[in-house]
Protein backbone atom coordinates (compact mmCIF):
# COMPACT_ATOMS: atom_id res chain seq x y z
CA UNK A 1 0.00 0.00 0.00
CA UNK A 2 1.50 3.68 -1.17
CA UNK A 3 2.29 5.90 1.44
CA UNK A 4 1.89 9.40 0.57
CA UNK A 5 3.23 12.68 2.90
CA UNK A 6 1.20 15.26 3.42
CA UNK A 7 4.06 17.48 3.51
CA UNK A 8 4.79 16.74 -0.20
CA UNK A 9 1.34 17.76 -1.31
CA UNK A 10 2.81 21.50 0.97
CA UNK A 11 6.23 21.02 -1.20
CA UNK A 12 4.45 20.27 -5.17
CA UNK A 13 1.72 23.27 -3.67
CA UNK A 14 4.59 25.76 -2.93
CA UNK A 15 6.89 24.95 -6.20
CA UNK A 16 6.54 27.54 -8.82
CA UNK A 17 3.94 27.19 -11.34
CA UNK A 18 5.91 25.26 -13.86
CA UNK A 19 7.79 23.08 -11.49
CA UNK A 20 3.62 21.81 -10.08
CA UNK A 21 2.80 19.40 -13.08
CA UNK A 22 6.86 18.22 -13.30
CA UNK A 23 6.90 17.13 -9.73
CA UNK A 24 3.22 15.64 -10.10
CA UNK A 25 4.12 13.32 -12.99
CA UNK A 26 7.19 12.47 -10.94
CA UNK A 27 5.43 11.49 -8.16
CA UNK A 28 2.50 9.14 -10.23
CA UNK A 29 5.20 7.55 -12.18
CA UNK A 30 7.21 6.66 -8.83
CA UNK A 31 3.71 5.34 -7.18
CA UNK A 32 3.08 3.35 -10.47
CA UNK A 33 6.32 1.70 -10.21
CA UNK A 34 6.36 0.87 -7.48
CA UNK A 35 3.18 0.85 -5.18
CA UNK A 36 4.43 -0.14 -1.83
CA UNK A 37 6.51 3.12 -2.24
CA UNK A 38 6.63 5.76 0.89
CA UNK A 39 6.90 9.34 0.81
CA UNK A 40 8.73 11.49 3.21
CA UNK A 41 10.77 14.55 3.14
CA UNK A 42 14.48 14.25 3.85
CA UNK A 43 17.13 17.42 3.28
CA UNK A 44 14.18 19.83 2.72
CA UNK A 45 13.00 17.49 -0.77
CA UNK A 46 10.98 14.94 -1.20
CA UNK A 47 12.23 11.49 -1.24
CA UNK A 48 10.99 7.98 -1.84
CA UNK A 49 11.53 5.06 -0.26
CA UNK A 50 11.23 0.90 -0.29
CA UNK A 51 13.19 -1.07 1.27
CA UNK A 52 16.06 1.80 1.29
CA UNK A 53 16.39 5.17 -0.63
CA UNK A 54 14.76 4.85 -3.74
CA UNK A 55 14.39 8.23 -5.43
CA UNK A 56 14.16 12.06 -4.92
CA UNK A 57 13.09 15.45 -6.56
CA UNK A 58 13.41 19.04 -5.38
CA UNK A 59 11.94 21.81 -7.25
CA UNK A 60 14.46 25.14 -7.59
CA UNK A 61 13.32 29.06 -9.26
CA UNK A 62 13.95 28.22 -12.64
CA UNK A 63 14.18 23.98 -12.77
CA UNK A 64 13.31 20.52 -11.41
CA UNK A 65 15.71 18.05 -10.81
CA UNK A 66 14.84 14.01 -10.20
CA UNK A 67 17.04 11.56 -9.62
CA UNK A 68 17.51 7.66 -8.50
CA UNK A 69 19.69 6.60 -5.64
CA UNK A 70 21.15 4.14 -7.18
CA UNK A 71 21.28 6.02 -10.21
CA UNK A 72 24.07 4.49 -11.66
CA UNK A 73 22.87 0.70 -11.95
CA UNK A 74 20.24 1.87 -14.32
CA UNK A 75 19.39 2.78 -17.45
CA UNK A 76 19.25 6.49 -17.31
CA UNK A 77 20.09 9.49 -19.89
CA UNK A 78 24.16 10.06 -18.94
CA UNK A 79 23.37 14.01 -19.26
CA UNK A 80 22.49 14.25 -15.40
CA UNK A 81 24.67 14.87 -12.26
CA UNK A 82 24.09 12.22 -9.11
CA UNK A 83 21.56 13.95 -7.80
CA UNK A 84 19.93 14.29 -11.24
CA UNK A 85 20.43 11.71 -13.86
CA UNK A 86 18.37 13.85 -16.25
CA UNK A 87 19.78 16.98 -16.06
CA UNK A 88 18.05 20.08 -15.60
CA UNK A 89 13.72 19.53 -15.67
CA UNK A 90 12.00 22.29 -16.79
CA UNK A 91 9.13 20.77 -18.18
CA UNK A 92 7.26 17.20 -18.40
CA UNK A 93 8.69 17.12 -22.04
CA UNK A 94 12.77 16.76 -20.33
CA UNK A 95 11.69 13.52 -18.65
CA UNK A 96 11.00 9.73 -19.93
CA UNK A 97 7.64 9.33 -21.02
CA UNK A 98 5.37 7.67 -17.88
CA UNK A 99 6.20 3.74 -18.85
CA UNK A 100 9.64 4.62 -19.71
CA UNK A 101 9.77 6.32 -15.94
CA UNK A 102 7.60 3.61 -13.96
CA UNK A 103 10.21 0.87 -15.70
CA UNK A 104 12.81 3.05 -14.08
CA UNK A 105 11.43 2.85 -10.85
CA UNK A 106 10.74 -0.72 -10.60
CA UNK A 107 13.95 -1.39 -11.92
CA UNK A 108 15.23 0.63 -8.90
CA UNK A 109 12.64 -0.80 -6.75
CA UNK A 110 13.93 -4.43 -7.98
CA UNK A 111 17.56 -3.39 -6.28
CA UNK A 112 16.58 -2.62 -3.59
CA UNK A 113 14.73 -6.00 -3.26
CA UNK A 114 17.62 -7.96 -3.84
CA UNK A 115 19.75 -5.36 -1.18
CA UNK A 116 21.99 -4.09 -3.88
CA UNK A 117 24.40 -1.85 -2.39
CA UNK A 118 26.27 0.74 -4.46
CA UNK A 119 30.28 0.56 -4.04
CA UNK A 120 31.33 3.80 -1.99
CA UNK A 121 34.58 5.33 -3.79
CA UNK A 122 37.75 4.46 -2.25
CA UNK A 123 39.55 6.84 -0.43
CA UNK A 124 42.23 8.76 -1.35
CA UNK A 125 45.76 8.33 -0.33
CA UNK A 126 46.41 11.12 2.13
CA UNK A 127 48.63 13.50 0.55
CA UNK A 128 52.31 13.06 1.34
CA UNK A 129 54.00 15.63 4.34
CA UNK A 130 55.05 18.42 2.75
CA UNK A 131 58.48 18.84 1.96
CA UNK A 132 60.03 22.40 2.75
CA UNK A 133 61.89 23.55 -0.62
CA UNK A 134 65.33 24.47 0.61
CA UNK A 135 65.42 28.06 0.95
CA UNK A 136 63.26 27.60 3.54
CA UNK A 137 65.08 24.73 4.72
CA UNK A 138 68.40 27.13 5.00
CA UNK A 139 66.40 29.14 6.78
CA UNK A 140 65.28 27.43 9.18
CA UNK A 141 68.33 25.71 10.30
CA UNK A 142 69.30 29.62 11.05
CA UNK A 143 66.44 29.96 13.46
CA UNK A 144 66.32 27.41 15.71
CA UNK A 145 63.09 29.00 17.25
CA UNK A 146 61.39 29.17 13.91
CA UNK A 147 62.49 25.40 13.03
CA UNK A 148 61.06 23.63 15.77
CA UNK A 149 57.85 25.36 15.43
CA UNK A 150 57.54 24.14 12.57
CA UNK A 151 58.26 21.28 12.96
CA UNK A 152 55.79 21.15 15.21
CA UNK A 153 52.74 22.23 12.71
CA UNK A 154 50.59 19.72 11.71
CA UNK A 155 51.08 19.12 8.16
CA UNK A 156 48.57 21.29 6.55
CA UNK A 157 50.01 23.92 7.91
CA UNK A 158 53.18 23.34 7.23
CA UNK A 159 51.61 22.92 3.83
CA UNK A 160 50.09 26.54 4.08
CA UNK A 161 53.13 28.34 4.37
CA UNK A 162 54.74 26.14 1.91
CA UNK A 163 52.74 26.67 -0.52
CA UNK A 164 52.45 30.29 -0.14
CA UNK A 165 56.16 31.13 -0.49
CA UNK A 166 56.66 28.17 -3.69
CA UNK A 167 53.42 30.32 -5.38
CA UNK A 168 55.65 33.48 -5.15
CA UNK A 169 55.33 35.44 -8.73
CA UNK A 170 58.70 36.65 -8.32
CA UNK A 171 62.16 35.65 -6.33
CA UNK A 172 61.86 38.97 -4.90
CA UNK A 173 58.69 38.40 -3.54
CA UNK A 174 59.67 34.50 -3.02
CA UNK A 175 62.71 35.75 -0.95
CA UNK A 176 60.22 38.12 1.70
CA UNK A 177 57.91 35.27 1.76
CA UNK A 178 60.55 33.21 3.00
CA UNK A 179 61.58 35.68 6.04
CA UNK A 180 57.98 36.94 7.21
CA UNK A 181 57.80 33.05 7.34
CA UNK A 182 60.28 33.12 9.91
CA UNK A 183 59.34 35.95 11.82
CA UNK A 184 56.06 34.44 11.98
CA UNK A 185 57.26 31.45 13.43
CA UNK A 186 59.50 32.96 15.39
CA UNK A 187 56.67 33.92 17.51
CA UNK A 188 54.50 30.14 17.01
CA UNK A 189 52.00 31.85 14.03
CA UNK A 190 50.32 29.92 11.71
CA UNK A 191 50.69 31.08 7.94
CA UNK A 192 46.93 32.15 8.67
CA UNK A 193 47.12 33.40 12.14
CA UNK A 194 45.43 36.64 11.54
CA UNK A 195 42.05 34.81 10.78
CA UNK A 196 42.36 31.97 13.73
CA UNK A 197 39.66 32.31 16.57
CA UNK A 198 41.54 33.78 19.61
CA UNK A 199 41.50 31.91 22.44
Amino acid sequence: MATTDPRVDAYIQNAAPFARPILVHIRESVHAGCPEVEETIKWSFPHFVYKGMLCSMAAFKAHCSFGFWKGSLLEVPPNGTPMSQFGRITSVDDLPRSKELTRLVRQAAALNDDGVKIARPKRTAAKAPPKAPDDLQKALKSHAKASANFKALSPSHKREYIEWITEAKTEATRRKRVATTIEWLSQGKSRNWKYERKK
